[in-house]
């Protein structure tokens, strides 16, 4: 099975990169953040690092930046001819921009449909580096890189739009709670964030997986009520039923990446990866493969490993909530049990403070309805 290692986007910024080193060498870095509007966060999602290292996994409220602020607001570029005279310590970023050596600037807002999306930042090696003759054919040369950017965010936002409503024509009634949903993005993102370098996740990675892992039980909108809202254990012949829910997703989810020809889109394929892969283990009890090990791609062992923590700290009709201290203690048995990756329960609770946050910032008002057939 195939995990997360294609950067469709990361690589078109490093071939961009390539190609603008050819007219201008002194060019050392080119990063791309996004902003999501929703929580006014601007988030570090693709980079080209030739010299100093990438700054990953940063974020920081639009607002609490007023500088950049002030560029989203007015859709201006900035030139910094002097870093080290112009920028000064006290944030991670300025910190982290001051230890680089970079010695100039140009940062480039990203502006589609007269809509913010995010940045570019380009860096120099040299002082005084953006002439405007050179800024006038930086923006022409960017705009590639950036439609890039907006036509993969906006296809993203597509998929998961086009599942949440066909999840809501179904009419059911609610067998998840927004605030479940939320809760799924943001521990799925908390542990992506926290594995260790070998996995190789990029920021372009985590996006994905933060945008895609509520959708991993799309498919029980195909499961009957009298199954899916029980309020009790299932028996074997209503589990094997729920079971069946996984493929129903699939097949869902393959339907619509055919329509909108997706299959083999980077950003679709994670997508499709966490619903079927979601409750497999890795010692091959899971279903409904029975895959083990390598063959469970990361994408999906982070999903089970924040689905089964949101299960354990929330209330269900046969079970009251468990603290978060003793729902990592039953992922940890899990893990000796060789069911779990090790390494996506120790992110988590390597996270214990921001994992509680999640718990008690995004509670339910009223308990989800659906049985998560475990």
């Amino acid at each position: 099975m195939h995990s997360v290692t294609s950067q469709s986007l990361t690589g078109k910024l490093q071939g961009f990169h390539e190609a603008l080193l050819a007219d201008y060498p002194h060019i050392c870095r080119l990063a791309c953040a996004i902003y999501d509007k929703p929580t006014d966060v601007l988030k570090t999602f693709i980079n080209s690092t030739r010299q100093g290292h990438a700054i990953a996994g940063y974020e920081v409220k639009l607002h609490d930046t007023p500088s950049l602020l002030h560029l989203a607001n007015h859709q201006q570029s900035r030139v910094i001819d002097d870093i080290s005279a112009e920028i000064h310590s006290g944030s991670v970023h300025s910190d982290w921009l001051l230890e680089q050596g970079y010695l100039s600037s140009f940062t480039v807002p990203i502006i589609r449909q007269n809509q913010f999306l995010g940045f570019v930042f380009i860096d120099s090696v040299e002082k005084n580096s953006f002439t405007l003759s050179i800024q006038r054919d930086l923006i022409m040369r960017c705009a590639s890189i950036c439609d890039a950017i907006a036509n993969e965010l906006a296809t993203a936002h597509l998929l998961v739009a086009t599942a949440s409503a066909i999840r809501s024509i179904a009419n059911l009634r609610d067998f998840e709670t927004g605030m479940h949903l939320t809760r799924m993005a943001e521990l799925s993102k908390l542990i992506a964030r926290n594995l260790p370098a070998h996995f190789g996740l990029t920021d372009e990675d985590i996006e994905h997986i933060y945008l895609f892992s509520p959708l991993h039980d799309i498919g029980k909108i195909g499961i009957p009520d009298a199954i899916l809202l029980k309020a009790g254990r299932l028996t074997d012949s209503e589990r094997q039923t729920m079971q069946t829910h996984v493929q129903k997703g699939v097949d869902m989810i393959d339907s619509i990446l055919a329509d909108f020809n997706l299959i083999e889109a980077n950003d679709a394929r994670i997508m499709r990866n966490i619903i079927a892969f979601h409750h497999e283990y890795l010692d091959g009890s899971g279903y409904p493969f029975g895959l083990k090990g390598e063959q469970v791609p990361i994408e999906a062992r982070i999903v089970t490993v924040a689905d089964i923590f949101d299960a354990l700290t929330h209330k269900r009709p046969y079970k009251k909530s468990w603290s978060v201290e003793n729902s990592l203690t039953e992922l940890h048995q899990m893990v000796e049990q060789g069911k779990l990756d090790d390494d996506c329960v120790t992110a988590l609770a390597n996270s214990l403070n921001a994992a509680q946050n999640i718990v008690t910032t995004y509670c339910d008002s009223q308990e989800p309805a659906s049985n998560p057939g475990y």
